[in-house]
Parts: C-alpha cells; structure tokens; sequence
C-alpha cells in the first residue's frame, strides 16, 4: 500500500505549489470555472432559503401555522435525498454542464412558478418539486471541483465556493427586506410573491448560460494551453496514484465503508445548523424586539459575513496544517456552543447576532472540511457514488430539524427545546469525525 500521509514536500518538482507556471494555471481555472458556479451557488441560496423571508407574510395569506411551515421547509429534503445518488452518477456519465444546465432551469422555473401559490397543498407540493429539482447540486459541483483541484487545493476552493452561500445571506437579506417593504400590493400582488419571483428568475437565464459556458474536464478547456492541461491533469493522475491500492473504486464498496457513514454524520451537522440559520433567522431576530422588515434582512447579513471570514481563517489553516479532524471538531464546538447559548438570549438583539454568528461558523466551516475528506481517498464511480451518498445521508437531519423546530414553536411558543437538541446534534457530528475518520485518511495527497 502507497504512503497514504505524503506532505507538500513529497510532490515532485514539477508539480511544486511555489511553481509560477502552476499558480497561473490555477488562478485560471478559478476565475474562469469558479466566478460563474460561485453566481450559480449564490442563486441556489437565494431561491432556497428566501422562504424564511416570504413567510413573515405568506403564513398569514396561506393560513400556515408554525408548523406547517416547518413541514413545507422540510419537504424539499425528500426528493433532495431521494435524487442525490442518481443525479450526481448521472454528472459522472453526461457531465456537469448538461447536469448544471438541467438543475438550475428546473429549479428556476419552480421558484418563480411559487410566486403564484394560494393555497397550503401548493406549498407544500412546491418545496417538494423544489428538493427534486436542485437534488445533485451541491455533490455535484464537490465531484466536478474534483475533476480540476487535486486534494491539497480543495478545502480552500471549497471554502471560496461556500463564500456563496455567505454572498447569499448577505446579499439576500437585505434584498428581501427591501422587496418585502417596498413591494406590497405593486400591480395587485403581494410583497412575499415578488420576492419569490424576483429571486427565483434570474437561476432560469444562469441555466441557459450555464449550457454554452461550462466544459466537463480540462482536457476540454479551449481557454488552457497544451502545457496547462498537461499539468492539471498530471496533477490529478499523482494524486490518484498516491490513493491506497485498497482505496474503493466501486459503489457497493463504498457502501459497505463505515468512513462514509461517519463522513456522512460529520455533513449531517452542516445542514442542522443551516436550519436555524436559514430558515429562523429572521423569525429569532424579530422575536428581539425588531420589527421593520428592511432592519431585520440587515442584521440577518451579520452573521453570515462572521461565517464567511471564520471559513476562510480555518480552511487555510487545515490546508497549511494538513489537519482535518480537529478542525471539523473545533468548528462544530463552536456551532453547538453559539446554539446553546442562544436558547438562553433570544431577547438581546446583539446577544442573539453573536450566538447566530457561532452557529454560521460552524456551518460554514463544517462544510468547507468535510468534503476534503471523501475524494482523499474514493475513486471513480465510488467517488461520485459515496459522494451522493453521503450528501444524502447528511440531509436527513435536515428534512427532520425544521419540522421538529416548527412544532416545538407552535406548541411551546419558544424554541428552546428544539435549538437545544441542534446542538446536541451538531457536537455528536463532531465527535464522530474526530474520533471516526482514521488519522491518516483524513491528510490530503500529494499534488500541485
């Protein structure tokens, strides 16, 4: 078996990262590649969690309590999770522009067609469509980011990529509440059916972008030399090659790994964090005291620019450190410690910014570690597979936190009991990838 913990200093000269031929190829494929699946990550963003915006008003047009609404929230994980495994194999066999272009047309067109909702089934109905419709996204890109970074490259890309969802809440937010404060009643319709359909229009034109813009792998790339493809793609060929004899190539393999189960428990953290992230926030800030719509989609800004600078800090540092575990560890610590405390300071608007800001560290920084374990050490159809697999998996908690959040706040008027069991959550993810991912598995391979 290869040496599964080879440092930067391993890797052979040509493919040194102090190389300038090698930082300008990179530099490259990352404005070409990254700027527009940033956009496109950005928009997925939006269309998904502007629902926690339209519901300050929707609830009452549609006759929605508390919970209904966290049923309606959840519903978009059953075909997200259903859908995740076939579509992500599916980019591995057509390519991610056609699975891209697919993706974002469908969920477009459903965002925009929720404008027109009058009636809870069609709410309900529609986040379900919604789930179905973005299932394959996000594994999709993390294999796609494979086909083009070799593992050393990849908690820092993958940091930049989830910069987008930072983008989208800080973006979002006060785009939201400028749409709802100032669009109600515009030509007969109501400010939460401008905003879903406003937000949702612009996925619809990136698609169709998307077909005449992506390529699937470098070796496509017209916008690279002979000399850049070259050394992309024996960059991936070194990393590949460094993968252990034993690494699993096939999905039934995969499937019967227990690492993708313990990877799969570690994902399952981002996603319980990004419920009361996503989905709460604006409903926590007002329970403050704050009331204009413009004010609370400002102050829901905050903490994701925290988030977004703590991923940044932190992912250069597991990539510098070759480290994951502990810092996977440390940033779930922190998630479930920001969402303990916010059960106990849901009256202070600064104290709740600040608890909101730990759990979008968590969030954010979860994410950008996990996915730099699974290729490590997956390749082929078990890389596309598990990947599905495990984003699948991970979401689970995700269907299940927003109904179970949404009923503890109906029935209590508080959601105390619920953030507290989020947190509970979050820590045991951790804890499972600290002391589940084997040392050596978790280091990136060789490669520029």
């Amino acid at each position: 078996m290869k040496d599964s913990t080879l440092t930067y200093a391993d890797a052979p000269p040509h493919l040194s990262t102090d190389s300038v031929a090698v930082e300008a190829t990179y530099r490259k494929i990352t404005l070409r590649l990254m700027s527009f699946l940033f956009l496109c990550w950005v928009l997925n963003y939006l269309d998904r969690v502007n629902i926690s915006f339209a519901q300050l008003q929707l609830k009452q047009d549609l006759g929605l309590s508390d919970a209904a609404y966290g049923l309606g929230v959840s519903l978009f994980f059953i075909g997200y999770i259903l859908l995740e495994v076939p579509s992500t194999l599916l980019l591995r066999r057509i390519g991610a522009r056609k699975t891209v272009t697919r993706i974002m047309l469908l969920w477009g067109s459903i965002s925009t067609a929720m404008a027109f909702m009058n009636a809870p089934w069609q709410f309900y109905l529609a986040r379900t469509l919604l789930g179905a419709a973005e299932a394959g996204f996000w594994p999709g890109i993390i294999l796609y980011l494979s086909f083009w970074y070799p593992a050393q490259r990849r908690a820092r890309i993958t940091s930049r990529f989830l910069l987008a969802i930072a983008a989208a809440g800080i973006i979002g937010g006060p785009l939201s509440g400028l749409i709802l404060q100032n669009f109600m009643g515009v030509w007969g319709f109501r400010n939460w059916q401008w905003l879903l359909f406003l937000e949702g229009l612009p996925a619809v034109l990136a698609g169709v972008f998307a077909w005449f813009y992506l390529v699937d792998k470098p070796e496509d790339a017209t916008w690279l030399t002979a000399a850049q493809k070259r050394l992309v793609v024996a960059a991936l060929e070194e990393e590949h090659r460094q993968k252990p004899d034993s690494a699993p190539s096939r999905l039934m393999v995969a499937l019967r790994d227990p690492r993708v189960y313990v990877i799969a428990a570690g994902w399952a953290t981002v996603p319980i964090c990004g419920t009361i992230l996503n989905y709460w926030t604006p409903t926590i800030i007002k329970q403050t005291g704050i009331s204009n719509m413009l004010e609370i989609g400002l102050l829901s800004a905050l903490p994701y620019i925290v988030g977004a600078v703590a991923m940044l800090l932190i992912a250069r540092s597991s990539d510098m450190r070759l480290e994951r575990r502990w810092h996977f560890f440390l940033s779930t610590t922190a998630g479930a410690a920001g969402a303990t405390m916010l059960t106990m300071l849901t009256h202070n608007p600064a104290a709740a910014i600040a608890c909101l800001s730990l759990v979008s560290l968590s969030y954010f920084a979860a994410a950008a570690i996990i996915w730099t374990i699974p290729p490590s050490y997956l390749k082929g159809e078990a890389a596309a597979g598990g990947i599905g697999v495990i984003s699948s998996l991970g979401q689970v908690g995700a269907f299940f936190a927003p109904i179970v959040l949404g009923w503890v706040k109906t029935v209590t008027g508080s959601f105390s009991a619920g953030i507290l069991l989020v947190a509970v959550l979050v820590f045991a993810g951790g804890v499972a990838v600290l002391l589940g991912v084997p040392r050596q598995q978790q280091a990136p391979k060789s490669g520029a």
